[in-house]
């Protein structure tokens, strides 16, 4: 007898797909122990990609190199049009693990911001909503992404090439966050992470003899003058109410105590969540470090490589995604944005967003450390949190998908 082709509503489709990812889970939690013990870096993904291949219930396809799509489609007609794009990173990070894990990795890269767990918890989805695929209101796109912590960045990759192809009609993610509550989740509408631009400054004197400063153009008295110059125009050249910051991480001149260096470095970050702000921040940079160069004698030449637009929420996909927590024994947490920045915001080209914070702390046995920390271990109780906060996402997606498509036919949204 043929599958019956009804769909049934958000709630006990929901329910029944937190169940087949219940079952799915010790398959899952294993899993996430072989990807965090062999951790690879970004665009070298080779065997992460090949072990969650060989995990997922249908075949997939190379995308952006060591990427990976798998399609997992109702095999009958209606409900959204496109598929809803579901994401997780496949790398890690240049991180020596002190975790003291038994599945801890032993060289230098680690799974320090949980990509693993995302990882796993797509993989759990993927093969629970197979199990239901005639009732899926919309088919589901497994996205592994490679190079999510590096550049060039994988997501711009794709959202330039195969999944652009795709045309979801959504991409959703969650990620785990270790300042949330434990069984909370941030899910928030508009924008939750900031733009991100990486800035390299270099200034160029003359050198010389530290007895004899007068006879040089010193280039490390001038690019310190920069560096506390920006910090201090950040907060006069943006409007308060908004979010942005300037940080600089490295500073390099010269290899002797007595000598003035000919030229000197930064490196930093710039962080905005408007458009007009990211801009600001770029003009800002050059004007300041052009002009106190040349005040110091000296020449600035500031390059910039443009990463992560900001990331927006969607409202609908946000409001229907909240109303599912509670169902899957979760609870929004506080109100959550941050200057923090992912290259998931490049999807934003293609169609709505959602992204979602998987609250932490409080969970059993875990000991609270930032993301990028070499002593994160992320619980293995956060493999089905994640899973279960990916699902509601896609249902509250496709629910999204489906009310577009009644609205552009002149029908009330019946969801």
């Amino acid at each position: 007898m043929p599958r019956s082709t009804e769909r049934p509503s958000s709630e006990p489709l929901l329910a029944v797909l937190l169940d087949g990812i219940e079952r799915e889970l010790p398959r899952a939690v294993a899993l996430r122990h072989r990807l965090h013990s062999q951790p690879e870096l970004a665009h070298a993904e080779v065997s992460t990609a090949a072990s969650v291949a060989a995990e997922l219930p249908v075949a997939c396809e190379a995308v952006a190199g060591t990427g990976r799509l798998a399609l997992l489609a109702p095999s009958a007609g209606g409900g959204a049009a496109t598929a809803i794009a579901v994401r997780a990173e496949l790398d890690g990070l240049p991180l020596r693990e002190r975790t003291g894990a038994a599945f801890a990795a032993s060289g230098e890269t680690m799974h320090a911001c949980g990509h693993d767990v995302h990882m796993a918890a797509l993989v759990a989805l993927a093969r629970a909503a197979h199990e239901l695929a005639d009732t899926l209101p919309a088919p589901l796109l497994a996205v592994f992404q490679p190079s999510e912590e590096a550049y060039p960045s994988g997501a711009e990759q794709l959202a330039r090439g195969e999944l652009a192809r795709a045309a979801p009609a959504a991409v959703v993610a969650a990620h785990v966050h270790p300042e949330l509550p434990w069984r909370t989740v941030a899910l928030d509408a508009g924008t939750v992470n900031a733009s991100c631009d990486a800035i390299e400054i270099t200034v160029e004197g003359e050198p010389s003899h530290g007895a004899y400063p007068h006879r040089g153009r010193d280039p490390v008295l001038a690019i310190a003058q920069v560096v506390l110059a920006l910090h201090a125009l950040v907060a006069r050249r943006i409007d308060p109410l908004y979010p942005a910051s300037l940080s600089i991480g490295v500073l390099e001149a010269g290899g002797a105590e007595n000598v003035i260096p000919a030229r000197a470095h930064a490196r930093g970050a710039l962080r905005a969540y408007r458009a007009e702000d990211r801009q600001a921040l770029r003009e800002l940079v050059s004007e300041a470090a052009g002009g106190i160069a040349a005040a110091h004698g000296c020449r600035a030449t500031v390059e910039l490589v443009a990463g992560e637009p900001p990331l927006h929420n969607d409202l609908e996909i946000v409001e229907r995604a909240r109303g599912l927590l509670a169902g899957a024994g979760l609870a929004p947490a506080a109100e959550w944005r941050s200057c923090g920045s992912d290259d998931f915001a490049f999807f934003g080209a293609l169609a709505p967003l959602a992204m979602a914070f998987v609250g932490l702390d409080g969970a059993h046995g875990f000991d609270v450390r930032p993301l990028h920390h070499p002593e994160l271990l992320v619980p293995d109780e956060a493999v089905g949190a994640v899973a279960r906060v990916q699902a509601i996402l896609y249902l509250a997606a496709a629910r999204r998908a489906e009310a577009a498509v009644s609205r552009r036919h002149g029908n009330s949204d019946s969801a």
